[in-house]
């Protein structure tokens, strides 16, 4: 493994910084974007038992208790239930896209991994390829054998690149479907919460 990096110059050590910045956003995307880190159970429930004003405080704590996502935009919507319903609505909808960037926080690292990987893999590739023709120019072309070694090893960073953007490009396009699974979920919920108050005091 050593040799193989060691092989591919030192594009190959940018991809490796590349491999590294993209593993770790997938790890942290996936912790934060856990369905019961962003929509708990609890609230869920709590939404799905409250009937009218006198369930609000139960509801309030249970969110104070759970931060989240879905928390927070139900506290916001409950901090306005003195407004008429179209503002209080509005006033959610503002939260719901603040939280929504939240959740797609990195994902633009992802993406931007996703493009660059293999660029740097051919960059890396081609700068092997111009060392090795300008070897052969001084040394001429009896080593059939170390010419194709020479290629291979610097095809070894194209293959580097897409080895890294294989599994950086199926977390992001996983993790953005999940953030739009997620906001579903909480217009949901949130919709359910204000139809049941303003129902229940019409």
């Amino acid at each position: 493994m050593l040799q193989f990096v060691k092989a591919g110059g030192p594009f190959m050590i940018l991809l490796l910084l590349t491999s590294v910045v993209g593993l770790a956003f997938i790890i942290e995307r996936g912790l934060a974007l856990r369905w019961k880190k962003v929509v708990p159970p609890s609230v869920e429930t709590a939404v799905e038992d409250f009937q009218n004003s006198g369930n609000l405080a139960t509801l309030k704590q249970v969110c104070l208790l759970k931060p989240s996502a879905l928390s927070r935009l139900l506290l916001v919507a409950a901090d306005h239930l003195q407004w008429p319903r179209d503002e209080n609505v509005d006033a959610v909808q503002t939260r719901a896209r603040h939280e929504v960037v939240q959740l797609e926080r990195g994902l633009v690292v992802l993406e931007i991994v996703v493009g660059i990987a293999p660029l740097l893999g051919l960059v890396g590739t081609i700068h092997g390829l111009i060392t090795l023709f300008g070897d052969l120019g001084n040394f001429g072309l009896g080593d059939n054998a170390g010419l194709a070694k020479g290629i291979a090893i610097a095809l070894n960073t194209t293959l580097m690149g897409l080895l890294i953007a294989i599994p950086s490009l199926i977390a992001w396009s996983y993790y953005n479907k999940k953030v739009e699974i997620l906001a579903v979920e909480m217009e949901t919920l949130c919709d359910e919460f204000l139809r049941r108050h303003y129902r229940g005091n019409a």
